[in-house]
């Protein structure tokens, strides 16, 4: 079978993803995979190193802009890589930059302009220190919580998905502001500064790219299982038992019925998806009901899954 060289893989030397991206090193150190690797394929060191093989290639070839979807992901992997990123964030890179930022401003003229500006970068620090400090308590514990089975009713990832970003904007501003208008010569202090707010610009970008497209879609697949897990438990005890006979008195507007309230749709919607009524669609509705002796729109939706009237994946996960 011929490699596919558009994709890192389990045979592949661990040293070659590394001399193909150096920035691969800091995803080894969160993942947990030691140095001194040697020729070790990427197979051989993760089984030595205990770490979830499917998830680091995923991560690798994401970060590279290759084929990463043919690996599976574990959410809990994923989630400790995500908690190490943030200790390499908040307890060494940050706090890195403004040792040589304050050694910068002591190597020039003290004055009010540059103690602003530090002040404008500790600022900046705090409020990444409470995004990601949310995440690790809130988000990672929910998440926790849903691979336990538990699911809550008063919080979905897609809430923390509308308005997560990567928090560079700042940080860019701020490198922006020394490059443009302090007025300095000679300063290889601040300019070593300038290349690490750089580099972990480019570091915090790839982190929320590695959370929205990765983390997050397996969260929500992981909502949506729970989710139709716990309708089928609901029917069960409600005692609805779909049967063939029900399915073939059907009429096909029923069916498409039937299915449309599964994806979630209101009766409005539904009016204007099928060029019907509200009142038609809302008399079609209370039939179907009559008819097959369920009431809840959690009945509706098992009965048209396993009657494969509608894929699993296209139920709304909310209902």
């Amino acid at each position: 079978m011929a490699k596919n060289r558009n994709t890192f893989t389990p045979e592949d030397r661990l040293r070659t993803l590394i001399e193909e991206n150096p920035n691969l090193l800091g995803v080894l150190s969160r993942f947990g995979l030691s140095f001194g690797f040697g020729d070790k394929k990427v197979r051989e060191a993760c089984k030595e190193d205990n770490v979830d093989m499917e998830s680091f290639l995923a991560v690798c070839n994401f970060l590279c802009d290759r084929n990463y979807k043919d690996y599976k992901i574990s959410l809990p992997t994923l989630m400790a890589y995500l908690r190490k990123a943030h200790t390499h964030f908040l307890d060494f890179l940050l706090p890195s930059i403004r040792r040589k930022l304050i050694e910068a401003i002591n190597c020039t003229d003290i004055n009010d302009v540059a103690f602003l500006l530090l002040k404008f970068f500790d600022d900046y620090v705090r409020e990444v220190y409470n995004h990601m400090q949310h995440e690790n308590d809130e988000v990672f514990s929910y998440v926790s919580h849903l691979l336990s089975g538990q699911v809550s009713e008063t919080f979905r990832i897609t809430e923390y998905s509308l308005n997560h970003v990567s928090m560079t904007e700042k940080l860019n501003e701020l490198k922006d502001i020394f490059i443009r208008h302090y007025h300095v010569k000679d300063n290889e202090i601040l300019t070593s500064a300038l290349f690490d707010i750089i580099y972990c610009g480019n570091e915090l970008n790839r982190h929320c790219d590695i959370e929205n497209k990765l983390f997050i879609p397996e969260v929500e697949k992981l909502e949506k299982s729970l989710k139709l897990l716990a309708l089928e438990k609901e029917v069960k005890e409600d005692k609805i038992h779909p049967s063939k006979v029900l399915i073939e008195v059907m009429t096909e507007r029923e069916k498409e019925i039937i299915c449309c309230v599964a994806k979630g749709m209101a009766n409005k919607e539904i009016a204007e998806a099928l060029c019907l009524s509200i009142h038609t669609v809302t008399t079609y509705r209370r039939n179907i009901s009559a008819k097959l002796q369920i009431h809840s729109t959690a009945g509706l939706t098992i009965f048209a899954i396993l009657h494969n009237l509608i894929d699993i994946n296209e139920v709304n996960p909310h209902l």
